[in-house]
């Protein structure tokens, strides 16, 4: 297994630039099944994630090319409405995929998704938006079989979840008539998962919003797309150009999909100004005299994202008082304290939804582990953070969300190896 040998305390300057939106691009690759021809999506990020996506669609009997950050998808030969199940339970992510067979087949088995170890995150919501579409639903002991295609009408999702807003999208897709989805959830990456199905010629309106409406139609072509920037990715790395106190440009980024965060690391003192560069964002950071604890609690978009929960939680170590980081998502997202505790973190887990961070901390080289993606990337940021020589273990867990973060950082001035 590869590890991450950092040295910390190393001051970073230059650009880090930002992929395409990983949480974007999983569910525009599985959209791509839907078209009658090839299309081709740019910016794509060269994760794991995306690797294990691209089985997953091949296992289908799609043929996939990926080089250089472009993936070309031609679904014309799909035949199969069973995805490969050992594969889907190596990626949660995945369960959007039944959304888009079931508007392709009107058939489709799978078993229950796998992902990051980050709480309970039942697949109950999914069932339920597919039965007030019409569809049939049995269960066995290995797999659930899901039979009939989706009806158009109103539906109405049990919570604003992201996941289940694009199952619904893609089930409905090719639906007669109109269908309204109520209670959606307002991610940006649901609004470019839209933009891309608009521009291989569906009909969705109100992508980014809490009621969206789709007029079903007939067929849909194959396009060339553009991954729109990953907003969690530049959010971490402006958390390690803070905590490290260094001057970094990141980007491109949106700046509006980054608006709680933002204000939140400026009011805790940051320094950082939005440049343009050939008419795309930059976030330029330069050097502050001190940060003080802001408190968080993780929404909903545009709320403050839950991904960016342990970044943010790292760099907060580093400001003076006493943060109060409230997870409303996931109970289970605190895994990474334990190790953060090893560093000399000064942290109290008030319960499984709440903590405390007293600060500032003087964090010291340890060996420590990740335990899921974000968690993972938020232990980089503290060993950049720590004074001597920390090892990270279990670094796949990065390498499913962050595209060559060891080069990105090492590019900028950290001491950081990738060791076999």
């Amino acid at each position: 297994m590869a590890k991450f040998k950092i040295t910390g305390q190393e001051k970073l300057s230059g650009t880090i630039e930002i992929g395409g939106a990983k949480n974007a691009a999983l569910k525009i690759l599985q959209a791509a099944i839907l078209a009658d021809s090839p299309s081709t999506i740019s910016n794509v990020p060269n994760i794991l994630d995306i690797k294990k996506s691209l089985a997953i669609l091949e296992s289908i009997g799609a043929k996939v090319e990926f080089s250089n950050n472009i993936v070309i998808i031609d679904p014309t030969e799909i035949k199969s409405s069973h995805p490969d199940e050992k594969l889907m339970k190596k990626l949660r992510g995945s369960i959007v995929l039944i959304g888009a067979l079931l508007s392709k087949f009107g058939h489709a088995v799978f078993s229950q998704p796998g992902g990051c170890l980050i709480g309970s995150r039942p697949i109950d919501d999914h069932l339920d938006l597919f039965k007030q579409l019409g569809v049939k639903i049995t269960s066995d002991d290995c797999a659930f079989h899901l039979d009939g295609k989706p009806k158009a009408g109103k539906v109405v999702l049990n919570k604003m979840s992201v996941t289940a807003t694009e199952n619904a999208i893609l089930a409905t897709v090719f639906s007669p008539g109109k269908t309204e989805i109520h209670v959606a959830a307002a991610e940006p990456e649901i609004a470019d998962l839209a933009n891309y199905l608009n521009k291989m010629g569906a009909r969705i309106s109100g992508a980014g919003t809490h009621v969206i409406t789709i007029e079903g139609v007939r067929s849909l072509s194959g396009t060339d797309y553009k991954i729109m920037p990953d907003r969690i990715e530049a959010g971490t790395y402006l958390a390690a150009a803070i905590a490290t106190n260094s001057e970094l440009e990141i980007g491109p980024v949106i700046s509006d999909h980054l608006s709680i965060y933002l204000k939140k690391v400026k009011d805790a003192g940051a320094n950082f100004v939005i440049v343009s560069h050939n008419d795309a964002e930059y976030i330029k950071t330069s050097q502050h005299s001190g940060i003080t604890a802001q408190s968080i609690d993780t929404r909903p978009y545009p709320g403050f994202s839950t991904d960016l929960q342990s970044p943010y939680a790292v760099l907060m170590t580093q400001a003076k008082g006493v943060t109060n980081i409230f997870e409303t998502m996931f109970e289970g997202r605190f895994a990474y304290l334990e190790q953060t505790k090893k560093m000399g973190t000064i942290t109290n887990i008030i319960n499984p939804h709440e903590f405390t961070i007293s600060g500032p901390c003087e964090l010291t080289g340890a060996e420590v582990s990740g335990a899921d993606i974000r968690g993972g990337a938020a232990l980089v940021i503290a060993a950049l953070i720590a004074k001597g020589e920390t090892v990270i273990t279990d670094i796949e867990f990065v390498d499913r969300g962050y595209e060559n973060m060891d080069a990105k950082l090492k590019a900028v001035g950290a001491d950081i190896e990738r060791i076999s």
